[in-house]
């Protein structure tokens, strides 16, 4: 036996050690929430209680598997923290956010992508909810195997279009609401991605393209942590914390997030200073000056992600304990939500992100395009305000879409800058043409340290000259093939590909298994 093909067993076996200890973790907890729900019951049926908690669980643990990598990602991929201590930080904050500030009532119908009028039966309104709560788990488990990052909110719709079209008929479908939902396919990640590119253009026109790169960080760090500051205080205050905060008029709320923030603009920017002069004059010394901003950021996002997407998972399983609480009537458009299903939420979603998320963190991170701090903190910034936006105008997005989307942008800027770039060297070297190699390499090494506005000059300088004028035109066949010299892909469009097309197919495969999830529990013929 070959020694690769022993590495290869022993890889093999270690492997296989890994997933048995995962799935040994997985069933204690589904062992524990079973009977935290034997206990917490008082009403009817408490096996199919017992059952809908550990489907909730499940539900939990793929929305941390899949949906938690888009907020600590591009932390992770831009090395501002390690995977570890991401998971460590985002784990903790999801579950804070679920347990503190994930609400006291939920959604029972998600979106009102159905008519819950139509659905009057105590029995097919707890076979449609333990449907679209499997169905958006198993969807959601099957993207996170692909590495694709999908939306949850849209996994758990489809669900609920399935099997509210097998309960109801197609009749009791919102058409409006599912159009609107669809919208957000392209308004989340064009908004993400403008908001991104838009921060990183700032950063580089007042920061990297600077000459005297330290001084200009020690203005405009200070500035972009407040804004950020800002962004976050009133994203939680609107968002993150709306269930335990009294509900505060939007300018009440700007108003405080403005106050925090010129607090902590004040509080860093001497520290800001003192590490700025201990750092040298380059791009990659100054990315540190994002470090600790970056990781606020993931543990900000994560929590008011913890608040606000705990709902997929306990939203159906709430609906269902309220409905069999009491068989005289269904549940309204809000269901309270207990103690025990919030913490069985929080704690889904942190366990899920520990065992499982590494994967998509890694994708987000890393995978679709190289993240330095600056981007990373684009990204993060885009995030937010992004939500903040679309939620004052009333706008459908997904955070998923929107954190993907800004990926997409900076990576596509970069793509844009290095063509740019390409290009004015050339234009360099063909000026220099016939010139000694040590005198061109001095006038390109000038040309690189130069701020933004002096290569201008410099360009400007050397179009000018003759015999740059005197020089033969390329061709168009030339130039084309130029142009594929210089063309650098830093964004994987395999990646880009397979996320956009399951997008696509969210609702629609969610809705399908949805729809054969309801017929299979309907037949085998559970009764209240």
């Amino acid at each position: 036996m070959d020694f690769k093909d022993i590495k290869h067993i022993e890889k093999a076996q270690s492997f296989n050690r890994k997933d048995g200890a995962k799935l040994f973790v997985v069933l204690i907890f589904f062992l524990i929430i079973s009977l935290v729900a034997i206990f917490a019951h008082t009403g009817h049926n408490t096996l199919l209680l017992v059952f809908a908690t550990i489907i909730g669980g499940y539900m939990a643990m793929n929305i941390g598997a899949n949906d938690v990598a888009n907020n600590v990602g591009p932390a992770v991929g831009s090395h501002a923290i390690t995977l570890v201590g991401a998971i460590i930080i985002a784990a903790i904050c999801e579950a804070m956010g679920a347990i503190i500030a994930g609400g006291e009532v939920v959604e029972t119908i998600k979106s009102g992508i159905i008519d819950s009028k139509q659905i009057l039966e105590p029995r097919i309104f707890v076979s449609l909810m333990l449907a679209a709560l499997l169905s958006g788990a198993v969807w959601l488990h099957l993207a996170t195997a692909i590495g694709a990052p999908v939306s949850t909110t849209h996994s758990l719709v489809g669900g609920i279009l399935g099997a509210g079209i097998v309960a109801g008929g197609i009749d009791v479908v919102n058409w409006i609401e599912l159009l609107r939902i669809a919208s957000s396919w392209i308004i989340s990640p064009v908004l993400g991605g403008i908001i991104a590119v838009i921060f990183l253009i700032i950063i580089k026109k007042s920061i990297t393209y600077k000459e005297n790169k330290r001084e200009a960080a020690k203005k405009v760090v200070p500035i972009l942590i407040f804004v950020m500051t800002w962004a976050f205080s009133l994203y939680l205050i609107l968002k993150g914390l709306k269930k335990v905060l009294p509900i505060l008029d939007i300018g009440v709320s700007v108003a405080i997030s403005f106050i925090i923030a010129i607090i902590v603009y004040f509080t860093v920017r001497p520290i800001v200073a003192k590490k700025a002069d201990s750092l040298l004059n380059t791009k990659e010394d100054i990315n540190s000056l994002f470090t600790i901003p970056l990781i606020f950021a993931a543990a900000l996002l994560s929590f008011a992600h913890g608040a606000n997407d705990v709902a997929n998972a306990i939203g159906p399983l709430a609906a269902i304990n309220e409905t069999l609480q009491n068989l005289d009537s269904l549940p309204s458009a809000k269901a309270g939500v207990p103690l025990w299903i919030m913490i069985i939420g929080g704690l889904g979603i942190s366990l899920g992100l520990a065992l499982y998320g590494p994967r998509l963190i890694r994708t987000v991170g890393s995978e679709i395009t190289e993240l330095d701090k600056m981007r990373a903190f684009c990204i993060a910034m885009s995030a937010a305000l992004t939500v903040l936006l679309a939620s004052q105008l009333g706008l459908p997005v997904s955070s998923t879409h929107i954190a993907l989307g800004a990926i997409f942008g900076v990576g596509f800027l970069r793509e844009y800058l290095k063509k740019r770039y390409y290009e004015m060297q050339q234009t360099i070297i063909e000026a220099h043409k016939g010139k000694d190699a040590q005198e061109v390499e001095a006038f390109l090494e000038r040309f690189n340290k130069a701020s933004i506005k002096k290569k201008g000059l410099m360009l400007e300088a050397l179009k000018s000259n003759d015999k740059l004028k005197m020089l033969p035109r390329l061709d168009r066949k030339e130039r084309k093939s130029l142009k594929k010299a210089y063309k650098q892909e830093l964004v994987k469009r395999s990646a880009i590909n397979k996320i956009i097309a399951s997008w696509l197919i969210t609702v629609p495969m969610s809705a399908l298994l949805g729809a054969l999830t309801y017929y299979i529990i309907i037949s085998a013929g559970f009764e209240l």
